[in-house]
């Protein structure tokens, strides 16, 4: 791991209280090019978390609150008609971009938008570009959505389709503080305050370096074989109403091979792909009959057991 890296790490644990293992699967998701969907009630730090990662990576942000009138539009970028002259002659188009131009991109309360207006995050978050008007138009590198979202059974929210969740490489959950983190928040100063004084750890180009290094790290045979034993099990399995797709397999490849290099290891190991397998496959899984009473953990942990390590 770069000093860099552990310089980010541990600005961030100074930050965000008590919170170690979402920090590292925060950064897993963003190193292994993915997004990042937190699914939690509001006041746990899921705002606090992506405003500190933008500080600290020196990420040029930007937040955009998603409400039941915000129009694809207001995300991507509209067209202006600019006049000439006096004489009204020689005018032309110009294109304003909108808030999606940027590297980090804050999608707060992202499920409290239509379905129309969640769609334009579609071929933003898949292909790093937005097609407006017939022009395709390439988005800054590094891309990075970090989405928020309330609990579904909150007043005013609209479920994401499978088709934009597939979109979000992880799913992770804040959660409460422990009573020394909470103890900690209630007696230091307000994180906004620390936040806006933070100084950048790491540089846009060392973190496209380390993007191209997590592609490089070693995966053995035998581990692909635990991989591909743990999608045929879900796909057999009568726990859930379909198995894990093969972008699903690929993103968890990717997320594993991201949580070892921040072990600073150069191959993965089965327990890299334990480590990440509840965030990467959370959104992707759905209990049928008795087994929808489990939380996603208990399902996690029990299809780990299910599996053995080759």
């Amino acid at each position: 791991m770069s000093q860099s890296l552990k310089n980010v790490i541990r600005q961030a644990e100074q930050i965000i209280l008590g919170k170690p293992q979402q920090i590292r699967l925060a950064l897993a998701c963003l190193l292994a090019r993915g997004h990042l969907l937190i699914e939690d009630l509001p006041g746990v730090g899921k705002t606090t978390l992506a405003q500190m990662l933008a500080r600290t990576l020196d990420l040029q942000f930007r937040r955009i609150q998603f409400t039941s009138d915000l129009l694809p539009a207001d995300i991507l970028g509209v067209s202006v008609y600019q006049r000439g002259g006096s004489d009204s002659t020689g005018g032309k188009f110009e294109f304003h971009p909108g808030p999606i131009f940027a590297q980090m991109i804050l999608a707060d309360e992202v499920n409290r938008a239509t379905p129309k207006a969640q769609s334009a995050l579609l071929e933003a978050m898949e292909e790093q570009q937005v097609t407006i008007e017939g022009i395709t138009r390439p988005l800054p590198a590094p891309f990075f959505v970090i989405a928020t979202q309330n609990p579904l059974h909150q007043v005013g929210t609209f479920p994401l389709p499978e088709s934009q969740l597939d979109r979000f490489l992880m799913r992770i959950q804040m959660g409460y503080p422990d009573a020394q983190a909470e103890r900690g928040l209630l007696s230091g100063v307000d994180r906004r305050e620390i936040i806006a004084g933070l100084s950048p750890q790491m540089e846009s180009a060392e973190l496209l370096a380390l993007q191209q290094r997590v592609r490089q790290v070693f995966v053995s045979p035998a581990l692909l074989d635990y991989l591909q034993a743990i999608l045929r099990h879900t796909r057999e399995s009568a726990r859930y109403t379909h198995g894990l797709s093969p972008r699903a397999g690929l993103a968890l490849l990717s997320a594993a091979r991201a949580w070892a290099l921040l072990d600073e290891r150069d191959a993965v190991i089965p327990e890299d792909i334990q480590a990440i397998l509840s965030g990467v496959v959370s959104h992707r899984l759905q209990a049928v009959g008795e087994y929808q009473k489990q939380n996603s953990d208990t399902l996690v942990r029990e299809l780990i057991e299910a599996v053995a390590i080759p």
